[in-house]
């Protein structure tokens, strides 16, 4: 945690956790590799702190490593230099044993201590210096030790706790003021065993120094030091410096094997875009553990009882994250994008999610779209989307980096596929059988909202796409044409992979599914010949509209014509999927008219990307309720703009009376999504959620680098 100190009266702000609306920005990591090195800016007001580490592999817990946090004005030539305090600590959460070895005026020499998965390790908390120099730097300490009181409480138990006033007085100058713990090493609330009762600890030091210094905080494994670490020296100071600057020169150099953007011509800064996106994408991947609460998928019959939500059993997950700041936890459809792009730079990671993910299968095969795991997780969370009910799905883009693998034929990821493959199978069974249509191959997203008087268009949650205008009347009629698309790719991908790996049984199921969702029922049931354009299929009318009532707010009022079975006339990336999968033949008569639709700027092409609805809809720019703001009306999203580049560039290489404007296409999409996330850095220092598709710039939360991190793949066209 940090703050500056002395600025404003009363308590200082103090900086923790990401928060979105908390005026810290732009920051973000420079450098990740996902694995053992990165290095994060930080904005915040008049301050740009650098945060990076370094970790050295050796013994079996893990290595050693260590971390530098740098301080500076943000504007060189400022005057008045600020106090800012830094705050370390460690917590436990009841098992591990904490010793702090103290030495004069509060400061910690060192905490050594001993867990199960660590086994014996020492903390070093180094004296304060001057950036990229030895000289030291006076530094004011105080220590704070209690009982844990949980992870989501620290923040406030700190803030509480910053009600003392202390000096800070280097020799030779004139004190100054500031807040700090008044804490000792004298812990009030110990157990007879010197341990919290069963809770843990929560051991912090605060250190206090005058703007600009960096302080570096070094972990020492046991097993580690014991193994011929120790021999190497203590991973800080030059030693450090130096193993940082050889990170960065190996990222460097394998960001452009892996990428090549400066081979195929782009500039310095799109390269340097690129690099964050990557690097933004692996800083925020998290180890989550806990519990999930989940409604079970009851049966029609049995429904009329009231049913509580029950705790899945405690799982462990390993996921990227759309946000830091606001989504710091695992989306379902989400990580599928994520691991398109982690799996170019390293396979090995990917295994490692697609692993987790796929452990958290029930024992029906279904997976929860949205993981909140844990204490911590729980309370970033609005209430109503804690639990996951079992009876919804969510679009199966796990299936895209298992294609990719399938696709490379990497020796490794297929020794993965082959252990994962039953719990593959197993989800994609529940999805096929589970969101089952009202007509034979058909499919319906189970899961929409109820058709409420405030609602313009029940949203479709489980579909990924929200607020996507579907029928304006939920019934158990309605065909899902993404959903539809979905259920093919995913018997495909699953055939091949049954192929493969000699699973001749799955492989004599899947094939005839296969074989059946195919161009002709895909035009039989979502071909809508008075649109000219493939649809969902439902109960239906356009005549919908929220309109302000006395006391009562938007209400939703129906007009003529009324609702009736119909093709839903809602244009926009749920028309374009049969494109987006790849899943038309490329002289099939249905192509045409999707690129005219896709390129027509009265449709879906604007100078920015790919709109998510028509701008000729009647829903575009549509609130859904007085207080649900559009989200997937109208905007530009990177995950769809992705994956119609990936189709543009693959029927640009296929034989076809569309391949020459295919092509074309894919190379003008390409320019002006680039182009606008580029922009768009450049003026706020994020990436961000969707993009305004009238004048380009970042909406909703930032960062978000989760799948707008795809405009790496998008830069070195690698799709």
């Amino acid at each position: 945690m940090w703050a500056q100190q002395g600025t404003t009266p009363g308590t200082p702000k103090l900086r923790h956790t990401c928060e979105q609306g908390d005026g810290v920005g732009p920051y973000g990591w420079e450098f990740h590799d996902g694995l053992s090195f990165g290095r994060q800016h930080i904005q915040d007001g008049a301050l740009r702190l650098t945060t990076e580490f370094v970790k050295r592999p050796g013994g079996q817990h893990g290595g050693d490593w260590s971390w530098r946090v740098t301080v500076e004005p943000q504007a060189s030539g400022t005057s008045a230099l600020p106090l800012v305090s830094l705050f370390f600590y460690v917590v436990t959460d009841g098992k591990e044993v904490l010793v702090p070895e103290v030495g004069a005026k509060g400061q910690l020499k060192f905490i050594s201590g001993h867990s199960t998965e660590l086994g014996d390790f020492r903390f070093t908390l180094m004296a304060p210096t001057s950036p990229g120099d030895t000289a030291p730097k006076y530094g004011s300490y105080n220590v704070f030790w209690s009982s844990n009181p949980g992870l989501p409480l620290l923040t406030e138990m700190v803030k509480s706790h910053l009600n003392s006033w202390f000096q800070h007085r280097p020799p030779g100058t004139s004190p100054d003021r500031y807040l700090g713990l008044p804490g000792s090493l004298k812990w009030e609330d110990r157990g007879p065993n010197g341990q919290g009762q069963g809770q843990g600890q929560f051991l912090i030091q605060q250190v206090t120094v005058k703007v600009p210094f960096s302080v570096e905080l070094v972990f020492e494994s046991g097993s580690a030091q014991a193994g011929g670490n120790q021999a190497l020296g203590q991973l800080a100071g030059s030693l450090l410096t130096q193993a940082l600057e050889s990170h960065a020169e190996a990222f460097r150099e394998r960001f452009e094997k892996t990428f090549q953007l400066q081979k195929k011509g782009l500039s310095p800064e799109e390269q340097a875009l690129g690099q964050a996106a990557l690097s933004g994408l692996l800083g925020g991947i998290g180890y989550f553990y806990g519990q999930g609460l989940v409604l079970p998928d009851m049966k029609v019959e049995e429904s009329k009882q009231k049913v509580a939500p029950a705790l899945f059993p405690p799982v462990p997950l390993f996921t990227a994250v759309p946000s830091r700041s606001f989504f710091p936890r695992g989306f379902l459809w989400d990580e599928g994008f994520h691991q398109l792009l982690v799996q170019r730079w390293d396979p090995r990671l990917t295994q490692e999610a697609l692993g987790h993910w796929l452990g958290l299968l029930n024992a029906d095969g279904w997976i929860g779209r949205e993981q909140v795991l844990g204490d911590e997780a729980r309370v970033r969370v609005p209430p109503e989307f804690l639990v996951q009910r079992a009876a919804h799905a969510n679009p199966p883009t796990l299936l895209l980096p298992v294609a990719h693998m399938l696709k490379g034929g990497d020796p490794a990821d297929l020794a993965f596929l082959r252990r994962a493959f039953p719990r593959l199978y197993a989800w994609f069974s529940w999805l096929h059988q589970s969101q089952a249509g009202p007509v034979p191959l058909s499919y319906r997203w189970r899961g929409r909202d109820p058709a409420l008087p405030t609602l313009l268009n029940p949203k479709t949650l489980p579909s990924g796409l929200d607020d996507y205008p579907r029928a304006s009347h939920p019934s158990a009629t309605e065909r899902h044409l993404d959903l539809w698309c979905w259920v093919s790719l995913g018997a495909h991908v699953l055939v091949q992979l049954a192929e493969q790996l000699g699973e001749s049984e799955a492989a004599a199921e899947l094939g005839p599914l296969a074989a059946s969702l195919g161009a002709e029922i895909l035009d039989e049931l979502h071909w809508a010949p008075e649109l000219g354009i493939f649809a969902d299929f439902g109960n239906h009318t356009k005549a919908v509209q929220l309109k302000s009532r006395p006391s009562q707010g938007l209400v939703r009022v129906v007009g003529r014509p009324h609702p009736r079975l119909q093709y839903v006339d809602a244009l926009g990336y749920v028309s374009l999927f049969p494109l987006l999968l790849q899943l038309l033949d490329p002289h099939s008569s249905r192509l045409g008219p999707l690129l005219d639709v896709l390129a027509d700027s009265r449709h879906l092409w604007s100078p920015f990307g790919l709109r998510s609805l028509a701008a000729s809809s009647p829903f575009y720019g549509q609130r859904n309720s007085e207080h649900d703001p559009p989200y997937w009306r109208g905007a530009v999203w990177l995950n769809v703009n992705y994956l119609a580049l990936g189709a543009l560039h693959h029927y640009a290489l296929l034989e076809g009376p569309h391949q020459a404007r295919a092509a074309k296409l894919h190379s003008e999409l390409r320019a002006n999504v680039v182009g606008n996330v580029l922009r768009q850095y450049q003026a706020t220092g994020f990436l961000w959620e969707q993009y305004n598709d009238r004048d380009g710039r970042g909406m909703g939360c930032r960062p978000f680098q989760g799948w707008t991190s795809l405009v790496l793949l998008a830069m070195a066209e690698d799709y």
